[in-house]
């Protein structure tokens, strides 16, 4: 029959390839997302909910009321006192990053509103250097626990790194004692502080101000901890318990109060700062003004 047979003069159809970064994989189910779809749901997978790690301005617009952050200190930028080099030079590490993220360093703060109510809040950036804690990273967050203080308004910490950098040595494990030490004079104040664990918080970020809030709240399977799970079992001689510092151990054992889907952290936050921070205790100010 002639329908059997091919037709002269038809050719194949010609396959367009499909633009690069359409489709992206869930890392805990292995699902096929398309990104819009994706971001429409604040970077969280729509069946199995794995929370996927955001930049720092990603989570500043699913955290703050739109258009209210108001960012200060944004031109303090790291140096290279030590002139680090393992296989790179610290100071091209520095600027790699700089240029890939459009940041100066890991961590960016400002003046926002969370549900019409004023905060200082600071987001560390994961896609920094890992969202490293340096000098430049600790003296910003230094200053928003004294902004808070000063302005006497609540303060609110997004967690993202893996730890101390060490290309800045003892330097950045000052950052530790700096940060904490101005965490007791806001908590002397009764000045709330919320501090948000995404994945990962480790290290000497864990080791400070990330687990010195009034309130710790932590994404689902967000992985907090101080030393590795390899290092750790290597020291104890001992297996580790499942889920050992995901969120879930955590909050069982109680270094966790809460455990937050990302798209209901801007009203859960909202109503704690009713609960801890009631209206008597606002002082309208002007200090948004300062760059």
């Amino acid at each position: 029959m002639d329908w059997f047979k091919k037709k002269k003069g038809i050719q194949a159809v010609e396959k367009k390839p499909l633009p690069d970064g359409l489709w992206i994989k869930c890392d805990n189910c292995g699902e096929i997302i398309y990104r819009n779809q994706l971001q429409n749901k604040m970077n969280v997978c729509p069946k199995c909910d794995y929370h996927f790690r955001v930049n720092s301005r990603e989570y500043i617009g699913y955290l703050f009321d739109e258009d209210s952050f108001k960012e200060f200190n944004a031109h303090i930028a790291p140096g290279d006192p030590l002139k680090f080099k393992d296989r790179k030079r610290y100071s091209d590490r520095l600027k790699d990053a700089q240029k890939s993220t459009g940041l100066l360093d890991a961590v960016v703060t400002g003046f926002a509103t969370v549900g019409g109510q004023r905060v200082v809040g600071a987001v560390m950036d994961f896609t920094f250097i890992g969202g490293s804690m340096g000098s430049v990273v600790g003296e910003k967050i230094a200053r928003a626990i004294d902004e808070s203080r000063r302005e006497r308004i609540p303060l609110i910490v997004v967690s993202a790194s893996g730890g101390a950098r060490m290309m800045e040595s003892a330097l950045s494990l000052m950052q530790l004692a700096k940060t904490s030490a101005k965490l007791a004079q806001l908590h002397d104040e009764k000045i709330p502080f919320i501090s948000i664990l995404t994945d990962p918080t480790t290290g000497g970020t864990t080791a400070s101000f990330a687990m010195l809030g009034d309130i710790h709240i932590a994404e689902p399977d967000a992985l907090i901890g101080f030393a590795g799970q390899r290092v750790i079992k290597q020291t104890i001689g001992q297996d580790l318990p499942p889920g050992f510092q995901r969120a879930e151990f955590q909050k069982k054992h109680g270094f966790v109060d809460l455990i937050v889907h990302r798209q209901d952290m801007r009203e859960t936050v909202a109503k704690i700062l009713k609960i801890l921070w009631p209206a008597e205790n606002k002082i309208t100010t002007s200090a948004e003004n300062k760059g």
